[in-house]
């Protein structure tokens, strides 16, 4: 399949856990707390959905959509500029330590802008436009660029909860659709440069770069639209979540990788001949 689902078969059946994949998450006390509720508002969310519950949705379902689309050379020659330092953006499991059950090696990179409660002013301030396109999305929780090396291969996984929903935005995609995918249920999707794509991560999903180039897209989590009750305990939920020992723990790692990320950029200007 490429681009988006353009005929949804319908929703599918939502499975609240992948089997024999670890879960991404740790028994902290405030942790705990936090998921011995997050099945009751899932099943809940599914429920008052304003937009159904399939695994792809149809680009027609977000107006905003296609004006992202419209923009995305803006992002991608931001993207060039940031790949300069390709080799000393983090690995995802670096900065999110709960990555560490689906991906421990360095083919996955990363370059965040915001992620639940923390902006990084100077990465959004290397990449504007970047960020004004993407502030254009209702209820954006998260925006980076997500970066598969060549060969990497991410296993099955479920993400932490159907309240958000995904887009990627093909910026870097190598034209090599039998080598590059996405698994979503039951559906192969293939990125393109300038499309958009966007799924619910909460369904099981795999992705793959068998390429011997590097693939890229704009990976941005938003809110799922809700109907009344769940639109508040969906709120409510994400504002205690922000709390949980690895959101804190991931802006922690964040904050230390900027800092020397550009300290080391300004030690680079300072060198130059004048």
């Amino acid at each position: 399949m490429d681009g988006v689902n353009t005929n949804p078969s319908g929703d599918a059946k939502q499975a609240f856990g992948t089997e024999g994949i670890k879960p991404m998450g740790r028994p902290s006390l405030t942790t705990r707390a936090v998921m011995s509720v997050v099945a009751w508002v899932e099943r809940m969310n599914l429920r008052c959905s304003k937009v159904g519950n399939p695994p792809v949705y149809d680009l027609a379902t977000f107006a905003w959509a296609h004006e992202i689309e419209r923009e995305w050379a803006l992002i991608r020659t931001e993207l060039d500029h940031v790949l300069v330092r390709k080799q000393d953006l983090p690995s995802f499991h670096d900065i999110s330590t709960d990555v560490a059950t689906i991906s421990t090696d360095a083919g996955w990179k990363t370059f965040f802008l915001t992620g639940y409660g923390h902006t990084s002013a100077n990465n959004t301030a290397l990449c504007p436009e970047t960020w004004r396109i993407v502030q254009k999305i209702p209820g954006l929780r998260t925006a980076m660029f997500s970066i598969f090396e060549p060969g990497k291969h991410l296993p099955a996984h479920r993400g932490p909860y159907n309240g958000v929903l995904r887009l990627h935005l093909g910026l870097k995609v190598p034209p090599y659709p039998d080598k590059i995918a996405i698994r979503v249920d039951k559906q192969i999707c293939h990125w393109q440069e300038g499309r958009a794509l966007i799924f619910d991560d909460a369904f099981e999903h795999e992705a793959w770069n068998h390429s011997d180039e590097t693939r890229v897209v704009l990976f941005v989590d938003f809110d799922k639209p809700l109907r009344f009750p769940a639109v508040l305990f969906h709120k409510l939920l994400l504002s205690v979540a922000i709390f949980t020992p690895f959101i804190r723990e991931g802006a922690e790692n964040h904050t230390a990788w900027e800092k020397k990320f550009y300290a080391e950029a300004e030690a680079l200007r300072n060198a130059q001949p004048r």
